[in-house]
């Protein structure tokens, strides 16, 4: 069957002819895939090259939360490039001024991992309907009865897709939509966006039709975008070729009905957002003490974490044989002070690791095995402007990111080669796969269960400071 386009809109199905034709003879042609969920900041790459790699792989609309580089640079970063209440809290306290800025805006997304029962209804109640949080299948399924929509995320650390797909069947999948959240650029030119799920889907058993929905029509339809996730009359003519529905391996992407080959959009400059961290010195973040600790635990393919509690001497950190090492947050808004705070199953065995990208504050965060080497990676990142660093002995290894300390200007392909250095430096040292994505949620104090801070160790479910040692 033929499809008619004019002016960026598909006008009519069946026979036509026109201007100029294409023969997609032996392949299939989809609606443009859409993430329902994105924070662009979490590729490492500046939107314009962001959008050049995930068009090849057949997305043409993603819905992105911006509010990483609003948080650093202001309006001027809206600008550049608020979307979630991440204030879990307030919405459930009925804080007026939150609800005033609820009312503002008809579609309202969620963040709220873990919320169930009468929580959970206060808050569908203040007005929100989807959510992107759910690592657990209980967890989704409570969630959907209660009328919302929940997103069904596969990022570089958040692998849940496998988990929560047993909840999608012709009945849900209308309420079930991806998103990748926070995908780094090495998966993305790897794996792919969401066409990565797509496929992941289809292998787990997901028949390819309900696929495609989740990744078109459901999400447009979440966020009222009735002008797409359809080929059909009146909606835009965004598609994309694939070779075979099970394989999914985007031959061609086309938007508003031309061909994407390279956008050619010139970036604008980035807002300017100099780091005014003060570097500390290893006497500030050497701890003191002994007794039962908190510590933060790492939990492979999820950005959770556990609250772990070890008998420690904090003379005896680091601890290798335990897997316990010193974390340290340093705030980059002032030359202020560094919080420090203990993490378990990192795996390092020798130097440290520092980055800019630290949700949501985006505070300087490192993580190492001597105070030294930790001060070291912190200046590394500090010396750039913001940027990714790996320290060990005398080598270094580095991604600057000089957009906002979030992003890079490079182009995707050298972001990809030199975040694979990163990693394989970090890797050699010990560290778990994916270290930088794991390091940038250390710090994001709106996640169970324990996270560090400027301040120092932070109770999630409390929502307050706690100490290190005797609580």
């Amino acid at each position: 069957m033929d499809f008619a386009v004019k002016d960026g809109y598909v006008v009519g199905l069946g026979d036509y002819q026109g201007k100029r034709e294409y023969d997609f003879s032996g392949a299939y042609v989809v609606p443009g895939l859409i993430d329902a969920h994105v924070h662009i900041e979490s590729s490492l790459l500046a939107p314009a090259e962001y959008a050049r790699l995930v068009l090849r792989h057949g997305t043409t609309t993603v819905i992105a939360d911006p509010h990483e580089i609003a948080n650093v640079c202001g309006v001027p970063g809206i600008e550049y490039m608020l979307a979630e209440v991440m204030n879990v809290p307030g919405v459930l306290a009925g804080d007026e001024d939150l609800r005033a800025k609820m009312d503002l805006f008809e579609v309202i997304d969620g963040h709220a991992p873990f919320l169930a029962g009468k929580d959970l209804n206060a808050y569908i109640y203040a007005g929100v309907r989807s959510d992107h949080e759910c690592t657990t299948l209980s967890e989704a399924r409570e969630k959907l009865l209660r009328g919302m929509y929940v997103m069904i995320r596969e990022g570089s650390t958040e692998h849940n897709l496998r988990d929560l797909l047993p909840l999608v069947n012709a009945c849900t999948a209308p309420r079930c939509c991806f998103a990748t959240d926070d995908r780094h650029a090495d998966m993305l030119a790897g794996e792919g966006h969401i066409d990565d799920c797509v496929r992941i889907a289809v292998a787990c058993g997901l028949e390819v039709e309900l696929a495609l929905r989740m990744a078109t029509l459901s999400a447009a339809g979440r966020f009222g975008l009735h002008d797409r996730g359809a080929l059909a009359p009146g909606r835009l003519a965004d598609f994309c070729v694939v070779d075979d529905p099970d394989r999914f391996r985007v031959l061609r992407t086309f938007k508003r009905g031309v061909e994407v080959i390279d956008p050619g959009y010139r970036e604008p400059a980035c807002p300017a957002a100099p780091l005014h961290a003060r570097v500390p010195e290893p006497r500030d973040i050497r701890l003191t003490g002994r007794g039962e600790a908190r510590v933060i635990g790492i939990v492979p393919g999820q950005i959770t974490t556990r609250d772990l509690r070890f008998p420690v001497d904090a003379a005896g950190i680091p601890d290798l044989g335990r897997d316990i090492l010193k974390a340290v947050v340093t705030d980059r808004y002032r030359a202020g002070g560094s919080g420090v705070g203990l993490v378990h199953g990192f795996g390092l065995q020798e130097g440290a690791l520092a980055g800019s990208v630290s949700h949501d504050s985006h505070n300087i965060v490192a993580v190492g095995v001597s105070d030294a080497d930790i001060v070291r990676a912190i200046g590394e990142v500090v010396r750039l402007g913001g940027g990714l660093a790996v320290v060990s002995g005398d080598d270094v290894t580095a991604l600057p990111l000089e957009c906002a300390g979030l992003m890079s200007a490079l182009p995707h392909d050298e972001v990809v080669r030199r975040l694979a250095a990163l990693e394989e430096h970090a890797r050699r040292l010990g560290a778990i796969a994916n270290p930088f994505m794991y390091l940038s949620f250390l710090a994001l104090t709106v996640i169970p269960e324990v996270r560090v801070t400027e301040r120092g160790v932070f109770d999630v479910g409390a929502f307050s400071d706690v100490p290190l040692f005797g609580e």
